[in-house]
Order: C-alpha cells, then structure tokens, then sequence
C-alpha cells in the first residue's frame, strides 16, 4: 500500500482554500499510485484555528467542504483530513479534534485525539474533548486489510523519559500495542523549536519499536500569526531508522512503499497551487525558493532557524494580503538581521527600509545601514528627525515647564520614529517590521509607540546573543548555500564586520551604550533565560552561583515589563517560552 504525505501549508480558517489544498495534492498522489494520502492535524482548518472553531457556521462550512472533497477525490485514493466533530448534546467543549476519511462519494470519522495539550502556546482543552479509545483503520489494498493506529501530534509525546514531561492520562502507544498493527500513523501540527525535529524523530523511533512496526509521521508546514512550523515529516522503519525525510520549512509530497521500504518526494506541488491566500487584487508574495535549491539533509542549527524566521516572515505577509515590507534600518545589528530576513522571504525588490538620524547618530551607523541596504538591493531612504525633535521640544516645553530631558527626551526620539515608519507603511500598504529582540522586551529596553510599533515582532524571541551568533553565521562561508537558496548574496559577508563589532547603542544620547543600562548580553541573557524559559526562581539562580543583587535586579526588570509587551506586536516564536500566547502573566501582580 504506498502511502503520501502531504507536508501543506494552511491557511487557518479557509476551508475552502485548505480543502483544494488537499485535493490537488491527492491528485498527484493518485497520479504516483498513492492509495491513502495523510494530512497534518486540523488540515481542513490551519492550526492553530483558536476560537474559529466556536463559530457554528464555520463547522457548518466544514461538512460542505468534505463533502466537496469527496465529490472529487480520485476514485482509488483515500486521504486523511484533519477535521473538528461535534459532538451532539449541551456539555462543552463539544468538539473532538478528529481524522475523517475521505474517499470518492463520502466521509467518516476514523480518529479522535486522546492528549489535548493545554501548555505553551496550546490550549485545545478550551475546545476539544480528549477520546477515550484508541483509533484503528482497516483499510484494503493490494488485496489484503492494512491495520493502521491513528494518532494525532500528542498522541505521540509519551516518553516522559526524552521529552522531560508529559501530559498527564491515557499512554496512547501503550493501547494500541495489542491491536495487531501493520501501520502506526501520526498526523500533527507541531510548531518549530531548536532542536525539535531530531525530539520528534526519537518519539516515533521509540513508538516504532515498541509496537513493532514502521510509523509514518506528517507535519503541518508555514506561519501561522506568531507560530512557524517547519514541516520535516519522516517515516522510520519497524526498528527506528529514518527511511523517509521530507523538507524543511517548505511544502512536500512525498509517497512511501511500506514494501518498498523507501519513499520518493514530489517537488512539483508549488506553495501556490490552492486558491490565493492574499486578497483579491492585493500584491503576491512569491512561494518558496524551488525545491532544487532546499536540501533535504538536516540543515544545522543555524540554518533551521533562519529559515523558520525567513518562513515565518512570509507567511505572514502573505496570509494577511501585505505586497512588501518596511523597516526602520539602524545601521545595528538587529535590524540588519531583521532587513536579511524580510530579503530572504518576500524579496529585496518588495522590502524598504528608512534611517531616521537625530543628532546622536554616529555617521559610521548612517554609513553601515546605507552598505548593508546596498549589499542586499533593497531601497533606502533617510527622514532626518532633528526638525521634529525641536518642534516636539517646543509644543512640549510649556506644559512640562522645560524642555523634555532624560528618559523622555530618548523615548520621543524613538516615538518620532515609530510615528513616521507607521505613517509610511499606512501610505504604501506594507508590513511594519519591528526590530527589537527577545533581551530587550525581556527588561523593557524599548519604547512604547515607538520601536515597538509594527505588525510583527521577526527577531521578538531572539536573545542579543542570538542575534550575534546568527549573524556571525550569516557571514562565514559555511552559510553561502543557504543564503544562495534563500534569494541572497552568496559571497562575501552579508551582516559586515562593522555592524556585528560596533558595541550595542541605541544612540539617543551622546556616546551612548547599551551597557550603560544594562549588564553585558553575555551575562545578561543567560539569567532571562533561566527566568523566563525555565521558570527559576531568583533564589534558585543565586544558590546556582549567580549575583544576587544583579539577579534581582534582572527579575524586577523582567516583572516590571509586563505592561509593555502585553502591547507588543507578535513575535516569531522559535523558542522553548516565547513572550506572547504561551506567555500568561498578570500585569498587576505580586511576587
């Protein structure tokens, strides 16, 4: 029985669109002798679809979407659709997160998650019902019945013991062991992390050889609001090997023999092939680089994340009908990472970027984002501030009683900032990237209404010493591959030694530094780590060595902060804890 899987790139809440998705992928399918198709978990809906799914109507749209999927399907071919049951009755939630079964002329349920994970960014216990039994198949083909264990995502992170927890109830590998399977199949939406997919390659190897045979595990593809999935499907044999890899951080079709026990990739499924995720009439962004240029090795840690960042980035733009992108360009490392970013994923010719020099600016910044803008092709242009510092000075000095100093003398020059990039951005339809990092939202070494204006946060969950590592990266030659698959200069540097040496400043004073206000990124980063990844507390980093006045200090500013990045634009989430959905602290607070 050969078997696709369809590694695709939803659009959450788009029924329609996500069930042609599907369709065109079954016909490939069918065209290579695939008799089931696999989907990733909520295919029908993108995932996350959040409170989509309290919307009657859409649930309603949903039956006539699978009932037009199954009006066209290819005679011999099933697939897999990731769907929401209702459940009848008045008890909530009523819903399970479900597989139907979609062939020629009908559909039905076949599967229902049994883990609902409710950490992090996941709260699907807010919708669904967990099942109470585990999900079995049988399926004909080649003229015997194939016995295929359904799981959704979860169903799969039971091994406390690799993963460092798991969620408390059923062990869904554990039931199905006396089901006499042939098959263990894994459909899921499992966002990206470092390190992740070699995490998610044990779990499947670990389910494989406890039940004795080969598990097939699809992975949902793209960025969803702050959410990026990198896809990196696999199939692994009975013993645990991988004998099926499939892309990362692209779309894939890919058809596996059990037989065989070897699978091939289809890389004609273009990302545009559904119907158009940007609005009617609004400006496209282009897909993916071809699938020529994307290796499908592992890619290295570095690699992995920036081209989750370079996904995560179009997507968005995409799915929310923006043409471009505009950038305030420093001439500092963050937003020279941030301008890389936006060129890989939406093109140089669709990105622009503005200096805003005051008076405090250093004519080397002003030279290195002009070399930077130069290196990448992207337009640049230069809207002095100086003229709006004294007009603000003077409609501000009567009701201070003086001129505005300190503190707010630097936050209006970022204030002034913003307002223009936002004023830009109006005028040409484009999507405000902000530029700050994960260590300043961390301390609130940002400004409200100012740096922090923007739609989307690209670098927001991104350690200063992240930064720097990514950016040496981009600049060795190691990087030159990727970098040429992603649309960029492939020789030379691309950050520039000038920008990646300069010592941190915001430069809204003279001669100012970020280690003026703050600890070394060195020292600092680790400790917000600790903080806000692992949840430690300031007693326990104390006891494991660190200063006591300095983690103190970090922790106030850590706690203090809340109130600005409640406002904050979403950030890419490529960490364990992310500031954003997963991260749920009350503003008004003790302790």
């Amino acid at each position: 029985m050969r078997l696709a899987l369809a590694q695709l790139d939803a659009l959450v809440g788009d029924l329609v669109g996500n069930g042609e998705r599907i369709l065109n992928a079954c016909r490939r399918a069918a065209g290579a002798g695939a008799r089931l198709v696999l989907t990733p978990e909520l295919s029908l809906w993108g995932y996350p679809p959040r409170d989509l799914l309290l919307r009657p109507s859409l649930l309603e749209a949903q039956t006539r979407a699978l009932e037009s999927l199954a009006a066209a399907m290819p005679a011999a071919t099933g697939v897999l659709v990731g769907m929401a049951e209702p459940i009848p009755g008045t008890e909530r939630p009523a819903l399970h997160n479900a597989v139907a079964l979609v062939e020629a002329g009908g559909w039905r349920v076949v599967g229902r998650k049994r883990l609902l994970p409710s950490y992090d960014v996941f709260d699907e216990r807010r919708y669904f019902r967990p099942a109470e039994a585990p999900s079995v198949l049988e399926l004909g083909s080649d003229g015997r019945t194939w016995r295929l264990g359904l799981t959704i995502c979860e169903d799969l992170w039971v091994e406390e013991e690799l993963q460092g927890h798991r969620l408390a109830g059923a062990d869904p590998i554990a039931d199905l062991q006396a089901q006499r399977l042939d098959l263990l199949l894994n459909l899921s939406a499992s966002p990206f992390g470092q390190g992740k997919a070699a995490l998610r390659r044990r779990l499947a190897a670990r389910a494989a050889t406890r039940l004795g045979v080969p598990v097939v595990y699809v992975n949902q593809v793209g960025g969803n609001d702050e959410l990026v999935f990198d896809g990196a499907g696999f199939v692994v044999d009975a013993a645990g090997a991988v004998v099926l890899q499939q892309a990362w951080s692209a779309e894939d079709l890919s058809v596996w023999d059990p037989a065989a026990s070897q699978g091939t990739a289809d890389r004609s499924l273009p990302a545009e092939s559904a119907a158009p995720l940007a609005p009617q009439g609004s400006p496209t962004i282009p897909p993916a680089p071809g699938w020529s240029l994307l290796s499908l090795a592992e890619p290295e840690a570095s690699e992995q994340l920036l081209r989750a960042l370079v996904l995560g980035v179009r997507d968005y733009a995409r799915k929310c009908g923006f043409g471009g992108a505009l950038l305030g360009l420093s001439g500092g490392i963050d937003s020279a990472l941030v301008a890389v970013i936006a060129c890989a994923a939406l093109g140089a010719e669709r990105v622009r970027a503005l200096r805003m020099p005051s008076p405090w600016s250093s004519e080397g910044s002003l030279t290195d984002a002009a070399d930077l803008a130069a290196r990448l092709g992207l337009a640049l242009g230069t809207l002095p501030i100086a003229p709006l510092m004294e007009a603000m000075e003077g409609a501000l000095t009567p009701a201070l009683g003086g001129p505005p100093a300190g503190l707010t003398a630097e936050n209006l020059q970022s204030r002034l900032r913003g307002t223009l990039l936002m004023a830009v951005a109006n005028q040409e339809g484009q999507l405000l990237l902000s530029t700050g990092n994960k260590s300043e939202l961390a301390v609130g070494y940002c400004t409200l209404y100012g740096d922090m204006n923007g739609g989307l946060a690209v670098i927001g969950d991104l350690y200063k010493t992240t930064v720097f590592r990514l950016c040496a990266w981009l600049d060795a030659p190691e990087s030159a591959a990727c970098r040429a698959a992603l649309g960029l200069p492939a020789a030379g540097e691309l950050i520039g030694a000038a920008i990646r040496t300069k010592p941190p400043s915001a430069e809204l004073r003279p001669d100012q530094r970020d280690s003026d206000s703050l600890p070394d990124y060195a020292v600092l980063d680790p400790i917000l780590k600790a903080l806000v990844e692992e949840l430690a507390s300031p007693e326990q980093l104390v006891a494991a060595g660190a200063d006591a006045a300095l983690v103190e200090r970090v922790a106030n500013l850590l706690r203090r902060a809340e109130f600005k990045r409640r406002q904050a634009p979403p950030a890419l989430k490529v960490s364990g804890r992310a500031f954003g959905s997963g991260w749920r602290f009350p503003i008004a607070a003790g302790g």
